[in-house]
């Protein structure tokens, strides 16, 4: 019975010792492609933002000639806001790149820092909120191209503030992710 008991540990400890060492080394690979993956995944979000500041910066001016230009002409009732608009080549609205955030809250979000993932969510919530404020001004505008009255123009001043408002809110985060 001795030589039994004897036996089997000595044919059932290799085995579990192989078992444990195919875990480790499977656990090991699968931290491995995960650290890689998170790498990847924040170089592509941190190559988006930086693309999406670039293209805020570069909407800022035009839209402080779009408000400067409605200030100098909101008195004048002979120039519209289509008159205004034709000046300063329409109205300009950034584009926020989130397309590889996407890809990983549908996936491994749970390997990010908690950090990050409030950031690009907040970028992600601002980024709807100055769609709907995009699609105000717009309709502010389409339905407005003819008018030269003050208020019209004072009301697309003030909403293309508000707008600006919006992108500083999304550089801010972007500030935050970006300096980790």
């Amino acid at each position: 019975m001795k030589k039994n008991i004897k036996a089997f540990f000595k044919e059932i400890v290799p085995i579990i010792i192989g078992i444990l060492i195919a875990i480790y080394i499977n656990n090991w690979n699968e931290d491995r492609k995960d650290k890689n993956y998170i790498n990847r995944i924040s170089a592509s979000i941190n190559k988006e933002l930086t693309e999406t500041n670039n293209d805020i910066i570069e909407k800022f001016a035009l839209q402080e000639t779009l408000i400067d230009t409605l200030d100098f002409y909101k008195k004048d009732d002979k120039i519209s806001i289509l008159d205004i608009l034709m000046k300063v080549n329409g109205v300009s609205i950034p584009s926020i790149k989130i397309s590889s955030w996407k890809a990983i809250s549908n996936s491994k979000i749970e390997l990010m820092e908690y950090d990050k993932i409030s950031s690009l969510a907040n970028i992600e919530e601002e980024k709807e909120i100055l769609k709907a404020k995009s699609n105000y001004v717009m309709n502010l505008v389409y339905s407005n191209l003819n008018d030269t009255g003050i208020d019209k123009k004072e009301i697309l001043k003030i909403m293309m503030f508000d707008i600006i408002s919006t992108e500083i809110t999304i550089q801010e985060e972007i500030e935050v992710i970006i300096s980790e």
